[in-house]
Formats: C-alpha cells, sequence, structure tokens
C-alpha cells in the first residue's frame, strides 16, 4: 500500500498504514514484516508499534507477531452504527442457515471494505473474512455488486474494459459471483444494498465449495438486505 504523499504528519501517516496492513494481511505480522511494508528502519516500527500498543489497537500474539488490538473493534463498531446494529442479526441468520461466512461490505474509495462479518455456528470449513479487510472494488463479488450501483464515470480509472460486461450481467441477474478473484480457491455471491443517504454497499457470502445454487443464495441474501433497507429508510 503506498504511502501517501507529503502527508502533514509522517508519523501519523505511518501509524495508519500499520492498521492498514494489519487489517489486509491474513495472518500476524513481526516487526522486520511492518518495517519492510512501510519501508523504514526497525527501530522505527518498534517505536510506532509501542505508541499503538499503548493504545490498544495493536497487540502481540504468543510468538510476539503483531495483530490489531481490541481497541480497533470497538472504534469499528462507531462506524455507520445503526446500519451494523441492523445488519448484523441478518448476517448471523445467513451465516448459519447457510453454513458461510456473511458479510456486509461498503464502498470506501475505489475500495470495498469489510464492515461486519459473521462466521457459521457450525460450519466445517468456513471462510475467515476480517472486519477491515479491503479489496478493489473491480474485483470480487461484493465489488461488484457496489459497481452496479454507480454511473460508469464514478468507476475507478484503471477499470478492466471487460468489467462493463460482467456488471451489466449481473444486474441483470440481481447478484454478482466471482471465483478465486480475491483468495484463491474462495467462491462468493453479493447482492446490492442501496440505503438513503449512505455509501454503496453489499451483503455477501464466502465459501470453498456448496452444493447451493449461486441464485439461492442470492435470493436468500436479496431477503435481509430488503429487511436491513426497510429497518434503515423507515
Amino acid at each position: 500500500m503506498p504511502e501517501a504523499k507529503n502527508p502533514a504528519s509522517q508519523t501519523l501517516s505511518r501509524g495508519i498504514r500499520i492498521l492498514e496492513e494489519l487489517a489486509d494481511a491474513r495472518n500476524p505480522l513481526t516487526i522486520d514484516e511492518i518495517a519492510g511494508r512501510l519501508g523504514v528502519h526497525r527501530s522505527i516500527a518498534y517505536r510506532l508499534l509501542r505508541t499503538l500498543e499503548d493504545h490498544r489497537l495493536v497487540s502481540r500474539d504468543t510468538s510476539g507477531a503483531v495483530v490489531l488490538g481490541a481497541r480497533m473493534a470497538a472504534l469499528a463498531a462507531g462506524v455507520a452504527h445503526d446500519l451494523q446494529a441492523e445488519a448484523l442479526p441478518e448476517l448471523t441468520a445467513i451465516a448459519n442457515e447457510l453454513g458461510m461466512t456473511c458479510f456486509l461490505a461498503v464502498l470506501d474509495g475505489d475500495d470495498c471494505i469489510t464492515l461486519a462479518s459473521i462466521e457459521p455456528r457450525h460450519g466445517i470449513a468456513s471462510v475467515a473474512q476480517r472486519p477491515g479487510a479491503r479489496h478493489p472494488i473491480t474485483v470480487g463479488a461484493p465489488g461488484k455488486a457496489i459497481l452496479m450501483q454507480l454511473r460508469t464515470a464514478e468507476w475507478p480509472s484503471d477499470a478492466a474494459p471487460g468489467l462493463r460486461t460482467e456488471v451489466d450481467a449481473a444486474q441483470a441477474r440481481g447478484y454478482a459471483t466471482s471465483h478465486d478473484e480475491v483468495i484463491p480457491t474462495v467462491q462468493s455471491v453479493a447482492v446490492p444494498l442501496a440505503l438513503r443517504g449512505q455509501r454503496p454497499a453489499a451483503i455477501a457470502v464466502v465459501h470453498v465449495a456448496t452444493a447451493i445454487d449461486d441464485a439461492e443464495i442470492a435470493a436468500r441474501l436479496k431477503r435481509s438486505a430488503t429487511t436491513i433497507r426497510e429497518a434503515l429508510d423507515g
């Protein structure tokens, strides 16, 4: 993730980048890995991490590697609080009914960011989808479900030429799918969640393999999207 050009506060910018790198990472990161990703000396990364630890924004696992701290969850809960409050019961119901991880994603710049995620209670091989995880909206089912809500002029400038056809097809059937686009071997189904006065969003599931048809999964997601939309729009 490139560092912002000429940030007003380089220290603050680097601290935020550490949080972003940890949110994007699939596993805990060592101090050396964090220093490498930031392009700074290990001692600088260590001082930044100590400050973040003091605020409980990061913590260490048993091996000393760095993970996001519990305080991050509390901060994240304050983002789009009403949306999360209405969505979580629906995400939980979908996850347990389908045996798949269900999550709520929203538009953030040119990225699709996971706002909330629920893993199934009795899932055998569920896929983790951490809150704060992000990827470009030009890939993945939730990204495409968000693109369905945007004018082409609002799309990222580097969108592949064939993406328009793919999103038009998703628009016609009412849901988006992806296979191996964001995480190898993982499949996803997503539906748009258009809310008055809020950023474009999507409800999605991720799974490795299932006997449930994509259209059936999408129909279940749409019912929850309608419930959330009606609750928030009044």
